[in-house]
């Protein structure tokens, strides 16, 4: 069975779409075969970040529809094998996914032997991020340290817990992970920025990731390639740690300590 896992968060810009795309890459590169599909109906940018928004030619939407088969709509990634992409609709409104039509996709891409199925949700509790949610197996709940952010991601928390097809048929509860993006140790220790324990105490979820804030992301956004490519960047290590954990093997958490300056740099400010 594939095993469906929907990034959210209660808050938008937390960099969902950013975690979705590497985290679906390094599955893929770990040799898993995998789909990310876009909920983010009327908007889309999944296919940017991946870099494949030329080849869209069908959508999630078309294949609920009807209009195409799944096989049409699937974009394959060029870098890496087993790894494949169902864009969203520009075009439709958010109501055009319904829980038969998800639920179609869902199956049919378990019979086609795909291991991993991500679903990058969008944010809040509208229908779209609804239907991602309601279909997982397992949740990665993304959120920056910050009040708002962490407040935010309790609600989705609890939808989880309740409005889930996983809760309707009293079947054991999605699994919940936690995905904190945009750390930034020296914001931490100036008291500007949450620290992950006090991330933990709050939502009382197991840590499956710590990224810490990096240009190296955006630049990757930029040129259509998720960042897990860049393994010179810490945010590039830190969601290969990630997947890594996600996949059973323990590991250390890295770039949670303010990074000492050598003599020279702090000379010269760098």
């Amino acid at each position: 069975m594939a095993r469906v896992i929907v990034v959210t968060s209660g808050k938008g810009g937390v960099g969902k779409t950013t975690s979705s795309a590497a985290i679906a890459c390094g599955l893929a590169l770990a040799g898993k075969k995998t789909a990310v599909i876009d909920f983010d109906i009327g908007l889309r940018n999944l296919d940017l970040i991946m870099g494949c928004e030329r080849r869209v030619v069908y959508d999630f939407v078309n294949v609920i529809n009807g209009e195409a088969s799944l096989n049409q709509a699937l974009i394959k990634d060029k870098r890496v094998d087993n790894l494949f992409v169902l864009p969203a609709s520009q075009t439709r409104d958010k109501d055009a996914l319904t829980k038969e039509g998800v639920a179609r996709i869902l199956h049919d891409l378990d019979e086609m032997g795909f291991e991993f199925v991500i679903c990058d949700s969008p944010a809040g509790i509208e229908t779209g991020a609804l239907m991602a949610l309601y279909f997982a197996d397992e949740a990665i709940v993304t959120t920056n340290p910050e009040v708002s952010s962490v407040r935010d991601s309790d609600r989705i928390l609890g939808i989880l817990d309740s409005k889930s097809r996983r809760a309707e048929q009293a079947e054991e509860p999605v699994k919940q992970h936690l995905l904190l993006t945009r750390y930034n140790p020296a914001r931490v220790a100036s008291g500007d920025m949450l620290s992950v324990q006090d991330v933990e105490d709050i939502l009382h979820i197991p840590l499956l990731g710590v990224i810490p804030e990096s240009q190296a992301v955006l630049n990757a956004s930029n040129k259509g390639e998720p960042v897990i490519f860049d393994t010179e960047s810490d945010a590039g290590l830190a969601y290969g740690d990630t997947i890594a954990r996600l996949l059973g093997e323990e590991r250390p958490f890295r770039f949670l300590e303010e990074e000492k300056k050598g003599f020279l740099k702090r000379l010269f400010g760098g």
